[in-house]
């Protein structure tokens, strides 16, 4: 709530996803007080993202990085922006003893070569990698404001740039009068900035639905936060999964950690940490963190043992006292809150011991930023009555009756997203690409009997294009596979019906 040019005005809360925002998907919340201040925030954010793509991306061959990068041994003016983050680089290189490095790259292609051709990198490979990685790779003039380009390692800026481009976009979004808070999150890294305390939920690395439990809830208020972890991205290489994150010092990917979550004041900082974590040994994190204030961590290992750092349990705690805004969030069905009060139905035991996964991949946009459109997936009986909502998101509430089907059957049950009402932090998701889970259970936590359901998922953008795919399946104890066919939003779906 504001008081503006002495008259009173309310702030309320504006909700917006896009898809293909550097490589991964985009959620912004705006607290603003009205949809065209909410709207010009967002504006903001994507301009901004815009602006530091184009100067720190290394994928695009005209960012100002990549013309950086075919220049050798000349001292050249560059940004602020992109001074700044190769400054970090350096620091950060020192701070991890080499764990966290800028030419990581060369050895993530050296083992990406190696997927290619399905067999593991030869020891003088990665010597000839690891080599490389030890070069200097620039020098920095900071009165001249100039970087000298001086090795021949291919470089990437990720271990933090995008870190250092949610802050500036959350600080362009504050910058427009009337905005009172902002959440911006880019494929599960996220800032909270402004008047406004956020649900952040922590994804499981070993149950990566959009809808299973988290292995924790936080309430995250004036912070960054980062997760970074091996189970969405790497290299299957003889049967055997390898991480995407790589130790520079070694040549080896990082295996001992399934996941970290970092909250740090600092979003770079929270960047940084949750990369270095995945390599560093959890009493050299441990060391590591304890020398920035106000950094609070978890730490996943490989044999899940969870390792928290001492303030991890408040911000659990301020999640239960507070929750989203000025509410409390409500328990998501299904969740461990709503099984508590359930209780399950022994004689329904196919249904109970297994769950209906729902993978689908909406349509991207070639170029620019894309909003997503509104999706509902959900199941009926062979009736048509409606048995449980699995997913539905959108942005603000106005545009919900364009997904006419779904909300013709629970337009008056529903009184908010309550699977979705928090942010999800994670490791970094593939653009367009979702997968949620039925467990059996339906909209009041109880369990299904076996029998025929229809699952249902329709797609529909503010007064454009509709689309609505149904298919039966039939819930007893044998598994099955579905693939559905696809449609100019939702281009591919698939259904596996499995033991839980």
């Amino acid at each position: 709530m504001k008081l503006l040019f002495g008259l009173l005005f309310i702030s309320h809360l504006y909700t917006s996803h896009y898809e293909n925002v550097l490589g991964t998907s985009l959620d912004l919340k705006v607290s603003a007080v009205s949809v065209q201040v909410s709207d010009q925030a967002e504006q903001a954010v994507l301009a901004e993202i815009t602006r530091l793509s184009n100067v720190l991306s290394g994928y695009d061959p005209n960012s100002e990085f990549s013309h950086w990068m075919h220049t050798r041994n000349k001292a050249i003016p560059v940004s602020p922006d992109l001074y700044d983050v190769l400054e970090l680089f350096d620091g950060w290189r020192l701070r991890t003893n080499g764990a966290l490095d800028a030419s990581a790259e060369v050895i993530t292609r050296v083992w990406k070569r190696a997927a290619t051709r399905g067999s593991l990198p030869t020891e003088t490979e990665l010597d000839s990698a690891i080599e490389k990685v030890r070069q200097q790779h620039w020098l920095l003039d900071p009165k001249a404001g100039t970087a000298t380009h001086l090795s021949d390692a291919p470089l990437i800026l990720n271990s933090f740039a995008k870190s250092y481009i949610i802050r500036h976009a959350a600080d362009a979004a504050l910058a427009v009068a009337g905005v009172s808070g902002i959440v911006v999150n880019i494929g599960g890294d996220l800032v909270v900035a402004g008047d406004w305390r956020e649900p952040v939920w922590v994804s499981d690395p070993r149950a990566d639905a959009e809808n299973d439990e988290p292995v924790c809830r936080l309430a995250i208020h004036d912070r960054a936060v980062a997760t970074s972890g091996n189970y969405r991205r790497g290299e299957l290489i003889a049967g055997h999964w390898y991480s995407h994150i790589v130790d520079p010092r070694t040549g080896q990917p990082a295996e001992d950690i399934l996941s970290a979550t970092v909250v740090a004041p600092n979003a770079t900082d929270a960047g940084a940490l949750a990369t270095a974590f995945n390599v560093l040994s959890p009493d050299e994190s441990e060391r590591l963190a304890s020398t920035i204030p106000g950094v609070d961590y978890l730490i996943i290992t490989r044999d899940g043992r969870r390792l928290e750092s001492k303030g991890w349990a408040a911000l659990e705690q301020a999640e239960k006292d507070n929750g989203p805004g000025e509410a409390k969030a409500s328990a998501q069905p299904g969740s461990r809150e709503a099984k508590a009060g359930a209780g399950r139905d022994a004689r329904a035991t196919a249904p109970a011991n297994f769950e209906l996964v729902v993978n689908l991949e909406i349509a991207l946009q070639k170029q620019g930023f894309a909003k997503r459109p509104y999706v509902a997936v959900w199941v009926e009986d062979e009736n048509h009555a409606p048995v449980r909502t699995i997913a539905v998101w959108h942005g603000g509430d106005r545009y919900l009756p364009e997904l006419r089907s779904w909300y013709l059957k629970y337009r008056g049950m529903y009184t908010g997203d309550k699977n979705f009402n928090a942010s999800i932090t994670s490791a970094t998701r593939s653009p367009g690409k979702y997968t949620v889970k039925w467990d059996g259970l339906d909209d009041h936590g109880s369990p299904v009997k076996p029998g025929k359901y229809i699952l249902k998922i329709e797609a529909a953008r503010e007064h454009g294009t509709y689309q609505l795919m149904r298919q039966e399946i039939v819930c007893d104890d044998t598994p099955k596979k579905i693939d559905l066919t696809g449609n100019v939003e939702i281009t591919a779906a698939s259904l596996d019906y499995r033991k839980k």
